[in-house]
């Protein structure tokens, strides 16, 4: 018996170097050909929507001819290509990588662009063909990375063209920082952790000011602050509630509550 497993071991040791041998790098399909025709050729595949052999041709361009003059393009082109092809982490470390290898580069605004955007899509994982799907109820890393990003934009290049379309993107990314952390902050107060729920549900309005979260962020607040018998709290959250969304249902609620 133990021949056997012996024999059934070695033949797979064998199977699986047979195969690694196999295995070809990119460095390695591509070895003999000029940077030139390996450059054109990822072009070629990029216009013809061929994202995944683009991939291979750009990445063989690199380790064959780091210093090519092709180079430079090659990376932006690589950052493309894999966001092209879904593969949106890849994208992101290559624009990061691009950044730090030309941060004086004209073209150092798109991949500080492109991170940003792979990032924000890196979060919708296998639900980004999903219609309406809710980020904020998900791990938020990537797209505080995202923020960051596109922060850097706006901040160091201004005039960017592409600047106008990260500062809306800011938008729409503060605004899910902002409901994940009322999530977080309903989910204390529905297990009775008021005081959590209420610095929660104040980080919300002190850190995302103009965000949609910010009026139930402080309708949270007073109903916290009342079940825990702090009525000067209470009373001031709901002040700032009726001062700046007087209209507002949750304030009405929050009323007539006090009402009854």
């Amino acid at each position: 018996m133990k021949k056997q497993q012996r024999l059934i071991l070695a033949l797979a040791a064998l199977f699986l170097a047979a195969c690694s041998e196999d295995v070809k790098t990119p460095a390695d399909i591509y070895k003999g050909q000029s940077a030139e025709t390996i450059f054109n050729g990822g072009e070629a595949s990029l216009a013809k929507g061929s994202y995944q052999d683009a991939v291979e041709r750009f990445e063989g361009l690199d380790a064959l001819y780091p210093f090519s003059p092709y180079e430079e393009q090659s990376q932006l082109n690589i950052i493309y290509a894999y966001y092209k092809a879904n593969d949106y982490a890849m994208s992101a470390a290559a624009a990061d990588r691009f950044i730090h290898l030309y941060p004086r580069s004209s073209h150092v605004d798109y991949a500080y662009y492109m991170k940003g955007v792979a990032n924000t899509t890196v979060n919708r994982g296998l639900g980004s063909g999903i219609v309406n799907l809710d980020i904020s109820t998900r791990d938020l890393g990537s797209v505080k990375e995202a923020f960051n990003d596109f922060n850097q934009l706006v901040i160091n290049y201004p005039d960017s063209p592409y600047t106008p379309a990260a500062r809306s993107r800011m938008i729409y990314l503060r605004n899910t920082l902002a409901q994940s952390e009322l999530n977080i902050a309903q989910f204390y107060y529905d297990h009775r952790a008021y005081v959590a729920a209420a610095n929660r549900a104040n980080d919300v309005v002190k850190d995302y000011q103009q965000a949609p979260a910010v009026i139930p962020a402080l309708a949270l607040m007073v109903k916290s602050y009342r079940q825990l018998d702090l009525e000067e709290p209470a009373n001031k959250a709901l002040q700032v509630l009726a001062y700046n969304y007087p209209d507002s249902p949750e304030y009405k609620a929050l009323v007539e509550n006090k009402k009854s």
